[in-house]
């Protein structure tokens, strides 16, 4: 083999491996920011959530919790700004899911939540995970699932921030 040739090789291979790092740093760092969404509110904090409610009602969407964070960490001598985690779920994508062996292994993200918080700068916000990201990798009926109920997630958000 020629000496050009093997330049030709040690070039590419450290080329591939170089963009490879490159692709896995890349990754490495916007993964959180794909994983999760974040979105501020048109409305203070407790319209925020008054209307967060409705249209979680209106949508037949049930709350099995909210987490008042900010009354909780206090109980324990912590002071946080507002913060209230709610538990939601449709109980027909639920069951979907639930009744088949192979898809319980999703349960752990179950029930959906999205968080309702103020920051340091007097702003709402609403946060929740991609859902729709999220589901791509288990594919079929966790997919399509999962997408469906992040769709309508989005709509009753879309409520306060657009």
């Amino acid at each position: 083999m020629s000496k050009t040739a093997k330049m030709s090789i040690i070039v590419g291979s450290a080329s591939l491996i170089l963009g490879v790092l490159i692709t896995l740093l890349i990754l490495w760092v916007s993964a959180p920011s794909m994983m999760m969404l974040e979105d501020e509110s048109n409305y203070d904090f407790d319209t925020t959530i008054e209307r967060f409610e409705e249209a979680l009602d209106d949508g037949g969407w049930s709350v099995l919790q909210i987490h008042d964070m900010q009354e909780v960490l206090a109980g324990h001598g912590h002071d946080v700004d507002a913060i209230k985690i709610y538990e939601l779920c449709s109980s027909e994508y639920s069951a979907e899911i639930l009744q088949l062996d192979d898809e319980r292994i999703v349960s752990p993200l179950m029930p959906c939540r999205v968080a309702i918080y103020e920051k340091s700068d007097g702003n709402t916000y609403i946060a929740r995970m991609n859902s729709n990201l999220m589901a791509r990798p288990f594919g079929g009926v966790i997919n399509d699932v999962m997408q469906i109920a992040a769709d309508e997630t989005e709509v009753i958000i879309d409520q306060l921030i657009e």
